[in-house]
């Protein structure tokens, strides 16, 4: 079974003016979608094909090709599902009070997450993930995420693509706007979810 191009929930231009509608539609059906088409091509005819996106992750640190690719289908996946036109939606009290213990405020948990999105050298994704039961901040570069065998490792609830072609359009090198925005348009509530079903688990 191939990988599916992931249909938005919205327009391209609904989350204007936050994110402009020329780099959303250029972002999926562009950049997203040759990820996915490249993917699919990667792993054709391999032991990978059939596998799930996170069991590729987990078995692809030293084929660079399917890493990237893989990489940039699941992180795009995750961007498009938590992020709404809707503005921000109710936070779980799970994860708020989660996010008040570990980083003293959802307003400290801002400043922070945008210091490591904002001071992310080059290409790269910043992340609010899950390790251990703790919430963590990282950020990783290229299309690496957290499910991989890296350093930064746990399960993904919320990211943020700083990559150029996410933003440049709109806020061409003032990356700190791009992110002041993504707050605009975080959907809390499918962030809840995630991190909700994860301490489930735990």
């Amino acid at each position: 079974m191939e990988f599916e191009l992931q249909r938005l929930k919205y327009s391209y231009d609904a989350l204007e003016p936050h994110i402009d509608k020329r780099t959303m539609e250029i972002h999926h059906s562009k950049h997203y979608a040759g990820y996915t088409n490249k993917l699919n091509a990667n792993i054709k005819d391999t032991d990978l094909e059939g596998k799930t996106i996170e069991e590729i992750l987990k078995t692809t640190q030293h084929i660079a090709a399917i890493r990237n690719n893989a990489g940039g289908y699941y992180n795009h996946n995750l961007f498009w599902s938590i992020m709404t036109p809707n503005g921000n939606t109710d936070i779980s009290n799970e994860l708020k009070k989660s996010i008040e213990e570990t980083f003293g405020s959802i307003e400290e948990f801002k400043e922070e997450f945008s210091k490591v999105a904002s001071t992310q050298f080059g290409s790269g994704w910043a992340w609010l993930y899950v390790a251990d039961g703790a919430l963590k901040i990282g950020a990783t570069p290229n299309h690496d995420n957290p499910i991989m065998e890296i350093e930064l490792n746990g399960e993904p609830i919320l990211c943020l693509d700083v990559w150029e072609h996410a933003y440049y359009l709109n806020y061409q090198n003032v990356r700190p706007d791009y992110i002041n925005a993504f707050f605009e348009i975080i959907n809390w509530e499918e962030v809840s979810k995630k991190y909700d079903e994860i301490v489930s688990r735990t």
